[in-house]
């Protein structure tokens, strides 16, 4: 995994803590925040990034981040 996005809307929707976790734990990650990432429909319900052009998403910011750490190793 080399690089992480994140749709600016869903970090105002509640994934900004996975961010900023993501960047204090994972400093040789690339994470990018991008406007938009096009899955509007998740974006609503769910908090999503996009790994390898793949959505990985999770209904809170806690069970997302567990997955996001579980898939690093």
């Amino acid at each position: 995994m080399k690089k992480i996005k994140y749709c600016r809307r869903n970090l105002k929707n509640g994934s900004e803590p996975i961010y900023k976790a993501m960047k204090n734990r994972y400093p040789d990650i690339k994470q990018k925040k991008s406007d938009c990432l096009g899955d509007c429909k998740t974006c609503k319900l769910e908090c999503f990034v996009v790994i390898k052009s793949k959505t990985v998403s999770a209904p809170s910011a806690e069970k997302l981040y567990k997955r996001l750490k579980k898939m690093i190793g």
